[in-house]
């Protein structure tokens, strides 16, 4: 059994005929008398609410009105709950928290009202909730003891009809350019999706009624074109590349076309701080751009903005993870010798332009050469393999 500590409750008004007001003739009374009194069973003062005294007040008076059944519904596919005709996704104390601001009526006339909840779990469906209140109405404190049967019932949510319904409003194809991606990097893609969801806020339209590899690529069906386009957008300030949405009719709805999206978005053949080969010449993407990159060349110091449709010539010379960092050994003005990973004989290699005498640096093997690399911002965030 689980008990919630005393907190403070905001008071739903109970009606007056329910707190024992007293009767027309009684009230007649006791204006031809002159005297006060209680005006059920005639005690002298000290009189409380209604001109009642305090015995007559605890009879006549209930601090809260508890009903013994409430019900509550249960998705049974995904278990989310539905409170006031919304589904949402709570814990059972934040569940059995709302079920009793929604059901427990406090007395209008009640002050400094508490309330404290046990729960005990009876089976599945059906669980106790002990309610204990306290509060001061007219100086006198009232405590009460009260017991309510939270009882479930079995629904399905929206999202869940239209999953099983094969619902869809979009759908996003992965493909690259310039080179097929391996299975790794659609995984990166997709892992992105869930980045994207748990930032944007709660919608039944926001889920995947089907996804997985097709023949050059992979297919992800979504309930929402919004949610879509906001993957889109995400994948490309991440990934570079570019996307192109299709609308088809499908149908109509209250005499309006519904369309069903398709977004095709395509990643580059290369990564940011990868080495290509482009106008007779090594480069590295820096950044991404709204129409292309920001390349720089590897030979001197060199930065120039490309369009995709330009990039398209390009290839892949070295990716990120052929590109390793290692110690030099000795050096003079331009040139450094190191420990050759590959043979572990000592090779030399041209120092880059951004050399400022460090004692690592970064290195690739392009058509059996080695060549150093000049350092990027994007080389800080990046971890290479080591020598």
């Amino acid at each position: 059994m689980q008990t919630k500590k005393i907190r403070k409750m905001n008071n739903n008004p109970i009606s007056s005929n329910q707190s024992g007001w007293s009767s027309p003739l009684a009230f007649f009374m006791s204006s031809v008398l002159g005297g006060e009194f209680c005006l059920v069973c005639g005690q002298e003062p000290p009189l409380f609410t209604d001109r009642l005294c305090e015995d007559c007040c605890r009879k006549r008076t209930k601090l809260a009105l508890v009903p013994k059944n409430i019900p509550w519904v249960r998705c049974a596919r995904c278990g989310i709950v539905e409170l006031e005709g919304k589904w949402t996704d709570i814990s059972f104390d934040q569940l059995w928290d709302e079920l009793l601001q929604r059901h427990v009526q406090v007395h209008h006339l009640a002050e400094q009202t508490s309330i404290a909840m046990e729960v005990e779990p009876i089976s599945e469906r059906h669980t106790l909730l002990h309610i204990q209140v306290e509060g001061v109405i007219d100086s006198l404190l009232y405590q009460e003891e009260h017991t309510m049967r939270a009882r479930m019932a079995n629904g399905v949510c929206i999202t869940c009809t239209r999953k099983a319904g094969n619902y869809f409003e979009a759908t996003v194809q992965l493909r690259s350019s310039a080179r097929r991606l391996d299975e790794e990097e659609f995984k990166a893609l997709r892992d992105t999706f869930d980045d994207v969801l748990d930032s944007m806020p709660n919608d039944p339209m926001f889920f995947i009624s089907k996804e997985g590899p097709v023949q050059g690529g992979y297919d992800v069906v979504l309930g929402s074109k919004g949610l879509a386009r906001s993957w889109g957008r995400h994948l490309i300030s991440e990934f570079g590349g570019h996307a192109v949405e299709t609308n088809s009719v499908v149908g109509k709805r209250d005499g309006v076309d519904v369309t069903r999206l398709t977004l095709l978005y395509r990643k580059p053949g290369y990564d940011l701080g990868d080495v290509i080969s482009f106008r007779d010449a090594l480069w590295r993407p820096t950044s991404w751009s709204k129409d292309g990159a920001i390349i720089q060349r590897v030979s001197h110091h060199e930065k120039t903005g490309v369009s995709w449709r330009d990039l398209e010539s390009a290839n892949v010379s070295a990716r990120r993870k052929d590109i390793l960092e290692v110690e030099l050994l000795t050096e003079d003005a331009s040139v450094g010798e190191f420990l050759d990973p590959t043979n572990w004989q000592m090779s030399s290699v041209r120092l880059p332009y951004t050399y400022a005498q460090q004692s690592r640096i970064l290195l690739c093997k392009i058509e059996g050469e080695w060549i150093a690399l000049p350092r990027l911002g994007i080389d800080e965030k990046i971890k290479y393999g080591s020598q």
